[in-house]
């Protein structure tokens, strides 16, 4: 198989796959354990589509759609270490999904979103278990869904992808316990579910601008200033 910089070469199971480089760039590798994922797949497409007959083996994608999830993997991955279960699954979903399309067998358009009662258990769910690497499986055991099902109508009701959503929700937390104790960023980081304090510090200053450090003097000084008048 021959690649270029962005594609995709998918390659079979237990078979020898040589693949030339058309130019200078790095190979990333995701394998997919048919065994853990033929079941996700015949649900989702309705038995219409399998790896062994959709001819995609051998084949070389050049997918915006596979681009946009692996730059999002990897990227998070360089953020946070290895992935979690919620968001490895989560790609998977995307990468997988793509591939029924090209495949010929595109999964049907969402049909509403999440039940409330459902959509509530979920959240409060994320929420009692920041500290844990809660899984996409787990949600979608809750919610009564597939897991293909479940991942795109938690985005039509929430807006966004569960994974995007814990980070949110670990961000919130990660605020809130900066202004109210005095617990360390480290105590903090195992608090929200974050490896470390380096790690906590990544994204805490992706998404907030500032360090966790300086986030906690920035909001503490001013109440001491008033304080001390």
């Amino acid at each position: 198989m021959a690649t270029g910089k962005g594609t995709l070469a998918v390659a079979a199971p237990n078979f020898a796959t040589t693949v030339i480089n058309e130019e200078s760039h790095w190979l990333r590798s995701l394998a997919f354990p048919l065994a853990q994922w033929q079941g996700v797949l015949d649900e989702a497409a309705d038995g219409r589509f399998s790896f062994d007959s959709s001819c995609i083996y051998g084949r070389v994608f050049d997918s915006s759609a596979i681009r946009s999830a692996f730059r999002n993997l990897w990227a998070l991955c360089e953020d946070e270490g290895a992935p979690s279960r919620l968001l490895a699954r989560a790609a998977g979903c995307e990468i997988l999904a793509e591939l029924c399309r090209l495949g010929g067998a595109p999964l049907g358009p969402v049909k509403g979103g999440l039940a409330l009662w459902a959509k509530r258990r979920c959240l409060e769910l994320m929420r009692a278990r920041l500290s844990e690497d809660i899984s996409l499986d787990e949600l979608a055991a809750e919610a009564r869904l597939s897991l293909f099902h479940f991942a795109r109508m938690f985005k039509q009701s929430v807006g966004v992808p569960p994974r995007v959503y814990l980070t949110r929700l670990r961000m919130e937390r990660t605020c809130e316990l900066l202004e109210t104790t005095d617990m360390s960023v480290t105590e903090i980081a195992q608090e929200v579910g974050y490896s470390s304090n380096q790690v906590l510090a990544r994204v805490f200053i992706k998404h907030q601008r500032m360090s966790p450090t300086d986030y906690r003097r920035a909001v503490r000084e001013p109440v001491r200033s008033i304080a001390l008048r």
